[in-house]
């Protein structure tokens, strides 16, 4: 496998603040999408803790929360996300890619649609950045990292094939989430800016246990 932080700081430092907006597990979900695969670690890879678990919609590379009129920007984004209602994203497939182990979801009709109007509203922002659109639901259980060349794909499939337990999980998607987020070169954190929910969810209604992100 190749190191995921070399190749992703070629276009996105290490502690360069970016914006992106998310699909977030609640703390209840991230656990349950985590169980099965808590073998999984291993030198050279990264596991993500339940806390930074995240199906990215779209990484506006470049572009921080101080390159952008974020309320303008919320209220544009505020008056599509009341056109969609909530869904469930359901994720199972585990694979392991050249970067990555990840989990891909499905139904991707929905996420694909929400992640073009969102593409398409920070362009009407002016904003000078590279829209980075995620083509399918997918989260990381564990990246590539220092040691990557030494790990073996083959070994880390077996690994996975060998799970004697029910994989699938939901996700419910009722809000999207916009955060500042950075990597160190071995991690991925951010910070919350703001929470949009879909159609019949208000600001203040309570649907489910947010992410912790302590």
């Amino acid at each position: 496998m190749d190191n995921f932080f070399e190749w992703v700081g070629r276009f996105w430092p290490t502690d360069r603040r970016d914006l992106h907006w998310h699909v977030l597990p609640s703390s209840e979900e991230a656990n349950a999408l985590a169980t099965p695969y808590t073998g999984l670690a291993r030198p050279g890879l990264q596991s993500v803790p339940t806390r930074w678990m995240h199906c990215t919609l779209l990484h506006a590379v470049g572009l921080s929360s101080s390159d952008v009129d974020t309320d303008a920007l919320l209220k544009d984004v505020g008056s599509c996300t009341q056109t969609v209602r909530p869904f469930r994203l359901t994720f199972d497939w585990p694979a392991v890619g050249n970067f990555a182990v990840e989990i891909s979801g499905w139904p991707g009709r929905p996420f694909a649609a929400i992640v073009d109007t969102l593409t398409q509203v920070m362009t009407r922002t002016g904003a000078a950045f590279k829209a980075a659109p995620s083509r399918y639901p997918h989260m990381s259980l564990a990246y590539a990292a220092d040691g990557a060349e030494d790990l073996d794909a083959v070994t880390l499939k077996a690994a996975l094939a060998a799970i004697e337990q029910p994989l699938s999980q939901t996700v419910l998607v009722d809000r999207l989430y916009l955060v500042e987020q950075w990597h160190d070169g071995a991690h991925i954190t951010w910070q919350p800016i703001a929470e949009l929910p879909l159609a019949g969810r208000r600001h203040d209604l309570v649907s489910r246990a947010p992410p912790d992100t302590r």
